[in-house]
């Protein structure tokens, strides 16, 4: 496909519950290949807008599409999702929860073993491999979670707050794995609150408040509209204290 072709397309998105509004005749697309910032403070319809892509909820108008179709688990796109509210199983050992997972994602047994060694090295956890995950802490869960996310080389990548709690080291090395699937095509929605994690990721971006667009463009777009003032400082102005109310997603 050629670049800037657009892979997710939401089109005048309404979506209602018990008569309120959450989201308001949303339209934007993410293209191929890109890295895509999905922004807001909390309550703004970022959990919202995934969730309808992803078919959990029903839109109550427009259209929401992957790949020129509504999503389904057998509609052929390679898609990976780290929720941010984790749910893995957690009674079962590291090895038994990655297997199970790939394996439903279409890898043999083989692969789906050789490449969870693999992954465990990568991250600091191979000597965790026969350990049940309840006995992990909540940083190596989230490590073991973003494997699962990406196992198997998903072509569309949804990672919601993905580096939340971790420190320095583990977010860099984090970091570097997504940009390597950048690198090799995928087309990320990355949902955040670290800016300086936009600025370093993030193709172009979209910035939600009370179920619209506030801000929709690239990094240096959004920058040259609030006349060259940072991420954070762009983020302050538009949502003010909001940031830090309960999260009504």
């Amino acid at each position: 496909m050629p670049a800037n072709t657009p892979l997710v397309t939401i089109e005048n998105f309404h979506m209602e519950f018990g008569g309120t509004t959450v989201i308001d005749d949303l339209s934007f697309t993410i293209n191929r290949g890109e890295t895509f910032g999905l922004l807001g403070s909390n309550g703004s319809g970022k959990t919202t807008t995934i969730r309808a892509l992803l078919g959990i909820y029903q839109p109550t108008a427009g259209k929401l599409l992957i790949d020129d179709k509504e999503y389904t688990v057998d509609s052929g796109v390679k898609l990976g999702y780290l929720p941010e509210e984790r749910g893995l199983y957690k009674k079962e050992t590291v090895m038994t929860v990655m297997n199970y997972f790939g394996r439903l994602k279409g890898m043999s047994k083989h692969d789906a073993e050789a490449w969870s060694l693999q992954y465990l090295e990568r991250v600091g956890l191979s000597d965790k491999a026969k350990t049940r995950l309840d006995k992990l802490s909540g940083g190596q869960q989230q490590k073991i979670q973003l494997g699962v996310t990406i196992m198997n080389d998903p072509e569309l990548l949804i990672l919601d707050e993905p580096t939340k709690g971790f420190d320095p080291i583990n977010r860099r090395l984090l970091m570097n794995i997504i940009e390597e699937h950048q690198q090799a095509g995928a087309t990320v929605i990355f949902v955040t609150h670290q800016m300086e994690e936009v600025e370093r990721l993030c193709d172009r971006i979209i910035l939600l408040k009370d179920g619209g667009a506030s801000a929709y463009g690239t990094v240096a777009e959004v920058k040259k509209n609030f006349n060259g003032a940072s991420l954070d400082d762009i983020f302050v102005t538009i949502y003010g204290d909001k940031s830090t109310t309960e999260d009504k997603e």
